[in-house]
């Protein structure tokens, strides 16, 4: 049934290289949904990354972080120049992500790694390690080495030069992530692997005694520990031992591109930030700045992002279902982008691809609930 009509606020960030290519996707999957599930969505547009430096001198302006706050979700699709070592860390287009995560206080980062059965074959991994692969790493998005402060460069009583991060974690930063991946947990297998590195680390040590005490609160969840370098070999080794990985923000940003593989590639992973003010939805992919504007891109993982819009920003779990089986069932049919190509399947750009998209939830809608 469809939702009541209401005025939802969605600020579309283009970003840097394929993001604007694969973001006019998923703002057209995001409205044709939206107007089947009765919503009244109003759109708005803004600039973060290398073309906001290029205009305005900085990765993320005052004005485009205060429509973000205002709106109920955003949209973002890609950050990133082509040389990220020819500028100040300030002006870096990275920065401009790293800002907006911390302007909306977005400290939880789901990014969930599924296998659609009509990729098996495209996985580098043998189809006995990889069928039936459904997991979900929950990254902390707003502490770590990203944020840790101090940090810089300097040089030494030698003059020797040296650069330095701080890796800091508060409990209570660790706790609120932790909850987050207990309750994703409760509905899925009911099991969290921790992942740390607490045979060396003070701040690993730390992350397992917390993560251990709010584990109290939901008794009902399975909680195991890993370091993270076993973590890396385990999700190569024996993927499916996985259903909800919890971990640190530089542990996660590494994990969750590792297991980009499980799925075939990460063009095929979505992801969702929640925190304090708001909500924010990106592929896990970066700009690719090498096939910017040649319609190779593959947009699916912004169009499953969307499909995570609607079932975490606005509630409507059915419409991110009927998204996500419309792009299930044109894999099926064997289109697919380069990155996803397989002899005997049909090559499709990004509109293209978006076109069958579309067409699919059409077909889906019309023949009843997803």
């Amino acid at each position: 049934m469809a939702a009541p009509a209401k005025a939802l606020q969605v600020l579309i960030l283009p970003g840097d290289g394929i993001g604007p290519e694969v973001v006019a996707v998923g703002e057209k999957v995001l409205l044709n949904v939206g107007q089947k599930f009765a919503l009244d969505l109003k759109v708005a547009y803004g600039e973060i990354g290398q073309g906001c430096v290029l205009r305005h001198g900085v990765p993320l302006t005052g004005e485009t972080l205060q429509k973000a706050l205002e709106s109920d979700s955003v949209l973002l699709g890609a950050v990133g120049g082509s040389d990220p070592g020819s500028q100040a860390y300030a002006v870096r287009p990275e920065a401009g992500l790293l800002a907006i995560r911390k302007g909306m206080g977005l400290y939880a980062n789901l990014r969930p790694v599924r296998l659609m059965g009509a990729l098996v074959a495209v996985s580098p991994l043998k189809a006995s390690v990889v069928e039936g692969v459904d997991l979900l790493v929950v990254r902390e998005l707003l502490g770590d080495v990203y944020f840790g402060e101090p940090r810089g460069r300097g040089k030494n009583r030698r003059r020797e030069e040296y650069a330095y991060n701080t890796m800091r974690y508060s409990r209570s930063e660790i706790e609120r992530v932790a909850r987050v991946a207990f309750q994703m947990a409760r509905q899925r297998k009911g099991r969290v692997v921790s992942v740390d590195k607490a045979n060396v680390l003070e701040t690993g040590l730390f992350w397992r005694e917390v993560v251990t005490r709010v584990q109290e609160e939901f008794p009902d969840v399975q909680l195991s520990h890993q370091y993270v370098d076993n973590c890396a070999m385990q999700l190569i080794r024996d993927p499916r031992q996985f259903d909800v990985i919890l971990t640190s923000n530089l542990f996660g940003d590494i994990l969750s591109d590792e297991a980009s593989v499980l799925a075939g590639s990460i063009g095929m992973l979505p992801s969702a930030s929640l925190g304090l003010r708001g909500a924010l939805f990106e592929p896990v992919h970066g700009s690719a700045p090498d096939i910017a504007g040649r319609d190779l891109a593959n947009p699916l993982a912004t169009v499953l992002s969307v499909a995570l819009m609607f079932r975490y920003a606005f509630g409507i779990p059915e419409a991110g279902s009927l998204i996500e089986k419309a792009v299930e069932q044109v894999l099926q049919e064997g289109y697919r982008t380069a990155d996803i190509y397989a002899e005997g399947t049909r090559r499709v750009g990004t509109r293209e691809m978006g076109e069958k998209v579309l067409t699919k939830v059409e077909e889906l809608f019309r023949s009843g609930p997803a």
